[in-house]
């Protein structure tokens, strides 16, 4: 657990350093459009490797959802992330969740405060794909790409399964252990459904297409964002 979290923790300073460096180039520069690609995945659909690939393929900034929970429940952390806007881009990120929290009727408590913070600065910086924590209903819409990953109920099993050495029963039940979780979390949070298809750009079925053919399909949406 020690060295997992020292390595998110290297992961968070890393970027953290690359933003800072960033702050210091774009002080009299215009910020052109650089979008986030919001990712939702079903357990088991591929969404972990698509996100990974995609990332790569583009250039940006990748953050899992274990590294933005860990930045958020972190206030040390969250700190440092969000001191990497300068005052006008930390005011328009100010602005964004307050009336966010207005228009969802949220009651943020402090953890869901500097989630919100935490993928609002990402947001502000752009050019990233960011795994999970209901980023999509968190970032701006001028910014966002937000996308579902899925895939048939068997085939996530059998995906899991082999990834992890279970049984397709052992893995069946995680796949539903972890998908209540996600549920929860996203109604806890932000009073919406995960699954409602309403609240993503793309939705992905990598039962249908390949995980790169899904990167592509991603690829081509983020190219058509910046021409806009």
């Amino acid at each position: 657990m020690e060295s997992k979290r020292r390595r998110l923790n290297q992961i968070i300073e890393e970027q953290v350093k690359q933003w800072e460096y960033e702050k210091k180039q774009l002080q009299t520069k215009a910020m052109p459009l650089r979008p986030v690609v919001s990712l939702s995945r079903e357990p088991g659909s591929g969404g972990r490797i698509i996100a990974e690939r995609l990332a790569k393929k583009l250039g940006f900034a990748l953050f899992h959802q274990e590294v933005v929970h860990e930045m958020a429940k972190n206030a040390d952390i969250s700190v440092r992330f969000i001191e990497t806007l300068d005052e006008r881009r930390l005011n328009t990120l100010d602005n964004w969740i307050a009336s966010l929290v207005d228009d969802r009727y949220l009651w943020p408590d402090q953890y869901l405060h500097h989630l919100m913070k935490v993928i609002g600065t990402i947001g502000e910086h752009g050019n990233s794909v960011v795994v999970g924590r209901g980023s999509n209903f968190i970032l701006p819409p001028e910014v966002r790409i937000s996308v579902r990953i899925i895939a048939p109920f068997e085939m996530r099993c059998s995906h899991v399964a082999k990834t992890f050495g279970l049984s397709e029963d052992e893995a069946g039940r995680r796949i539903t252990k972890t998908q209540s979780a996600r549920k929860s979390f996203i109604w806890k949070y932000f009073n919406a459904s995960i699954s409602d298809p309403g609240n993503y750009a793309l939705l992905i079925n990598t039962g249908v297409v390949s995980m790169d053919e899904a990167v592509q399909i991603i690829e081509t949406a983020v190219q058509q964002r910046v021409k806009e």
